[in-house]
């Protein structure tokens, strides 16, 4: 079988979640700035430096700050090159503070490149006015990385009872794993809103489930969301189908992809189980995708199914799609009866990974609700998942 190599990487992204703070460095505690540390202003968190409106500050402590008050004394020319070597060293927007400056000094402090002047003593009302451009500054940052960093990989079956579900929990507590080691979060979303059982499978007993998504309708939000999904052991964040049955053409489109487009922005990357049968939001949802993972098994019956659902993806415009045929349940014995090459001639592309035959190793990780791992450390299924992992990690630009 053809495996596609693990190092196509497409562009990189890594999770940024420090909080910014502000910075303050002024020659007294006095006013606000003793009465607002540990508050926040601007949504900024506050530091305080009690330093000479003349010593030196290391540009090195703004690395990382959202912003800088620096107070400058408007009688004394070395606090003002201070400031203007200052803002020529450091990226950090810097605020300039002073006593009744005149506005010869503002200009000038203004072409230095300071992003404000502001009068001492400092005060929360002028300190907040001050912040504001630049926290929406930051904000507009943060929604352009966050749109960046949204991944979306979607399962299709090409028949029920594939294996689909055990394949892809194994995939993402796995997935979840190496992530947590960048600092980043994976989520997955069971949308077999009729027959899926994903948190069952991997040991979970959510107290919430996507049927409570659903209703909250316009009340959802991203706490809304982390609270409903339910953490496991590897990191992954699951949000389990519902409890009971629902009709597919039953659940409003638009719903399901606001949840899902939620669930990108808050964890980064997201895999969705999709359901046996196609509905209009779940091809939205495959269309939308960064990633689908087609699985099937080596049979006639599998791959003439995963023929067919090749075709519809193509009926609907979607044959630019990056679409990964992974055969589940494989033997190297079946090769003798259906080669590679008949494979690409049915499905006009290489089977991307295979996923070999190991029923009662991952019966027992199912049963247990564990990563295959701990239950053999060393296995050809265990091989073969960290080569999915690798090769879906390159195709979403994630370093491993």
């Amino acid at each position: 079988m053809s495996v596609i190599n693990p190092n196509e990487t497409s562009m990189s992204w890594k999770a940024n979640k420090h909080e910014h703070s502000v910075q303050l460095y002024l020659s007294s505690a006095t006013g606000d700035p003793a009465a607002l540390l540990g508050t926040k202003v601007g949504g900024f968190p506050l530091g305080l430096s009690v330093v000479a409106a003349t010593d030196w500050i290391n540009p090195e402590e703004l690395a990382g700050a959202a912003a800088a008050v620096i107070e400058v004394d408007t009688g004394t020319s070395s606090s003002i090159k201070r400031f203007q070597q200052l803002a020529e060293k450091t990226k950090t927007p810097l605020i300039a503070a002073a006593y009744d400056p005149p506005l010869a000094l503002v200009r000038s402090l203004i072409r230095a490149g300071a992003h404000d002047v502001i009068p001492l003593p400092l005060t929360a009302e002028d300190l907040e006015a001050s912040l504001a451009p630049i926290r929406d500054e930051i904000g507009k940052r943060a929604t352009r990385a966050g749109a960046a960093r949204a991944k979306l990989i979607t399962a299709v079956k090409s028949v029920g009872g594939v294996g689909a579900t055990a394949l892809l929990g194994q995939l993402a507590i796995r997935f979840a794993q190496n992530e947590s080691g960048h600092r980043r979060d994976a989520c997955l979303i069971d949308l077999d809103v009729q027959f899926g059982d994903v948190a069952f499978q991997l040991g979970l007993t959510p107290k919430l489930s996507l049927a409570d998504l659903l209703e909250a309708g316009a009340r959802l939000d991203g706490d809304l969301l982390r609270a409903t999904t339910t953490d496991h052991a590897s990191g992954l964040k699951v949000v389990s189908a519902p409890g009971e049955v629902m009709p597919l053409e039953g659940i409003p489109s638009e719903h399901i992809l606001q949840i899902v487009e939620l669930a990108t922005r808050e964890f980064g990357t997201v895999f969705v189980d999709l359901p046996t049968n196609w509905t209009n939001w779940s091809l939205s949802l495959v269309a939308r995708s960064d990633l689908v993972l087609l699985i099937t098994e080596l049979t006639v019956t599998g791959i003439n199914r995963a023929r067919r659902q090749l075709d519809l993806l193509d009926s609907q415009d979607l044959g630019n799609l990056d679409v990964r045929i992974i055969v589940n349940r494989y033997d190297k014995g079946m090769a003798k009866t259906i080669r590679p090459a008949d494979v690409r001639e049915a499905l006009g592309r290489d089977v991307a990974y295979t996923i070999s035959n190991d029923f009662p190793l991952m019966r027992s990780a199912i049963d247990r609700g564990v990563p295959i791992d701990e239950i053999k450390r060393k296995s050809p299924l265990s091989k073969d998942f960290d080569s999915l992992d690798a090769g879906i990690a390159a195709a979403l630009g994630l370093e491993r």
